[in-house]
């Protein structure tokens, strides 16, 4: 899998429920290698820490194949790449190959697959209709946050190699399914609630849906 492109978003005012905030969804490609930190993208602007960056968020990626999908959607929108908030596009990256917990190498950074993004208001904004958000859903292809386990520099050409398979057979595509379907897979449930790759503020989510005993 290869790079396509890479990004760095400013801080951009946005309005919502009537009230001011700042946003870094709005991101552009740039020409230069950007840094992956422990906590996030190096120069890249992070407003909502709640539900950003961090550890198990310190960087999105999102897979080019699905772009055309929603450009026929939103044929009405300037499309460039990162239209969706991430801050590298893959050529193409299948959820359902992405299992939680696999370490791949990425550029000079190595990085670990952890949740699949939650889609929220702002890209509501992004795309200038909230019905955005449950089509997002509905799709099924949300990319993946990554853990960055070893700090490195990415460009556009760089690699996205698998270097070390998970234990566990749970996919970024399975946990989706978990937290939005809503007939839950039992088994991949309790799977999900056993991966030390998975936040515990996502296993919070997926305990609402644990069968209770008679």
């Amino acid at each position: 899998m290869k790079v396509i492109s890479t990004y760095i978003g400013s801080p951009t005012k946005i309005y919502w429920n009537g009230s001011e905030e700042q946003t870094g969804i709005f991101k552009y490609p740039t020409e230069d290698a950007i840094s992956l930190g422990s906590s996030q993208v190096d120069k890249d602007t992070v407003t909502d820490r709640k539900h950003h960056g961090g550890i198990f968020k310190a960087c999105y990626l999102f897979s080019a194949s699905q772009y055309p999908f929603w450009q026929k959607q939103y044929p009405s929108l300037s499309w460039d790449w990162g239209m969706f908030g991430e801050n590298i596009t893959i050529d193409s990256m299948p959820e359902n190959d992405l299992l939680i917990g696999s370490v791949y190498t990425l550029g000079s950074a190595t990085v670990q697959i952890t949740i699949p993004r939650e889609p929220c208001y702002k890209l509501g904004i992004r795309f200038k209709d909230q019905e955005v958000i449950k089509a997002f859903v509905d799709h099924g292809h949300p990319g993946t946050y990554v853990k960055v386990l070893r700090e490195g520099k990415v460009r556009k050409g760089d690699s996205f190699v698998l270097k070390e398979t998970a234990d566990q057979k749970l996919s970024i595509a399975d946990v989706y399914k978990l937290l939005y379907d809503k007939e839950k897979n039992m088994d991949l449930l309790k799977l999900a609630l056993r991966c030390e790759a998975i936040p515990e503020r996502t296993k919070d989510k997926l305990k609402r849906y644990q069968k209770k005993g008679p």
